[in-house]
């Protein structure tokens, strides 16, 4: 069972994070929704304090499933779902494989319709990371290391954030902590490793025949360097009833660096 937070009391809501973070990425969302909805926010498979498989299957079905026993656990029959980074695939997955037990979608990127541009000069100064986790030498330089995965994440959470953000010492060692833990880091990246990211996704995505029709809200972000907003010109060939928001002044961490426009999106979703 995911390792998970629960507040408030109203309408169901899950709430996903993504790489490289926890359960604690959404601490100033939870609060703001708790009043009308009952919120969950569990560590994804194989993050935080949630259970790693020992094959190291934490890839996209793994995931789904994961939340999917999370739901029937805590009663959730249908609820909004929330996701943004890894979060926010496996939410949009969730709605494919499970179009009844999900209400609405509140997601950020990264969304399908990248395609061939991924393998644009700029784009892949950014995704280099994901071929990095590729190889052994990843977990050999970082995995058990505490100072290596706190200077690792310190990386991201400055560089894929907003330029007004800037991740405080306690979060950065709290998710040292979680991350430094022998295995912990290994256990993470094998999202990347099991094809789930967006490198890995980009070239092979097709618009599907039918796109999703669950209501889907999309709050992309003004300054992600991994997602610029032209990525954002195919979301309506994979989802039917898309709300595009731009969120203007933050970066990849919409959630961390501007909880209110998340939880707000989440709200509305929950109304409508």
């Amino acid at each position: 069972m995911l390792a998970h937070d629960r507040v408030g009391s109203g309408c169901p809501v899950v709430l996903l994070h993504g790489w490289p973070g926890d359960r604690s990425d959404y601490a100033d969302v939870a609060p703001l929704l708790a009043d009308e909805a009952d919120v969950v926010v569990p560590d994804l498979r194989g993050f935080g304090e949630s259970e790693r498989d020992p094959d190291g299957d934490h890839a996209m079905a793994a995931q789904v499933r994961a939340v999917i026993e999370l739901m029937d656990h805590v009663g959730f029959g249908v609820a909004v779902v929330g996701g943004y980074d890894v979060g926010s695939r496996v939410a949009q997955q969730l709605a494919v494989e499970h179009p009844g037990r999900v209400r609405a979608l509140v997601v950020t990127p990264p969304l399908p319709g990248a395609g061939r541009r991924v393998l644009e000069p700029q784009a892949q100064r950014e995704f280099w990371y994901q071929a990095f986790h590729q190889l052994e030498l990843a977990e050999q330089l970082v995995d058990g290391r505490p100072d290596a995965v706190r200077a690792y994440l310190a990386h991201f959470w400055n560089h894929w954030s907003g330029p007004t953000f800037t991740p405080s010492d306690a979060r950065l060692d709290h998710l040292a902590q979680r991350y430094g833990v022998p295995g912990a880091f290994t256990a993470s990246i094998g999202w990347y490793r099991g094809g789930s990211g967006t490198a890995a996704r980009a070239l092979v995505e097709k618009p599907p025949q039918t796109p999703v029709a669950t209501p889907t809200t999309v709050l992309w972000p003004e300054h992600d360097p991994l997602f610029p907003r032209a990525w954002s010109d195919r979301v309506g060939e994979w989802f039917a009833a898309a709300d595009l928001r731009h969120v203007d002044g933050v970066g990849h961490f919409v959630p961390v660096e501007a909880p209110d426009v998340f939880a707000a999106a989440v709200r509305d979703a929950a109304t409508e």
